[in-house]
């Protein structure tokens, strides 16, 4: 047996009403709407934009070089995640890795590359860039 639509629901649905009527503009007014501009914003590089990357990277812009130690202590994070970041800055030629022994203890000493500190340069105009045109806008 098939149900009874009460009379208030048998209204078509190709046509708003009530309050769904009045949320509609037109063209015109939608554009008025509109920001008056949307602003451009560089691309950042995401290989860097990424925390403990950009952690990485800073420390090294700050210093000749850092034990894998350093870093992880200055970043507070695992050896795990230090590593993983750190092979992927390096498989980019961002920062260079040197392992070594000092007695019998195996060394890790990261510096940043030329690429590197050119990759944070641009990131830093890239986020500098976003700054200034946020800025603007409010």
């Amino acid at each position: 047996m098939a149900k009874a639509v009460p009379a208030h629901r048998k209204h078509s649905t190709s046509e708003p009403r009530g309050r769904e009527a009045r949320r509609e503009a037109s063209p015109a007014q939608a554009r008025e709407q509109a920001p008056a501009r949307t602003p451009e914003l560089p691309e950042l590089d995401r290989l860097i934009h990424e925390r403990i990357r950009l952690g990485i990277i800073s420390a090294l812009a700050t210093n000749e070089s850092l034990s894998f130690n350093d870093l992880k202590r200055v970043l507070k994070t695992t050896d795990g995640n230090l590593s993983v970041h750190a092979r992927k800055l390096e498989e980019a030629q961002y920062i260079s890795c040197v392992k070594y022994f000092e007695g019998r203890v195996p060394r890790t000493e990261y510096r940043l590359t030329a690429k590197g500190r050119n990759a944070l340069a641009e990131y830093l105009d890239q986020m500098e860039e976003w700054i200034r045109v946020t800025r603007d806008e409010g």
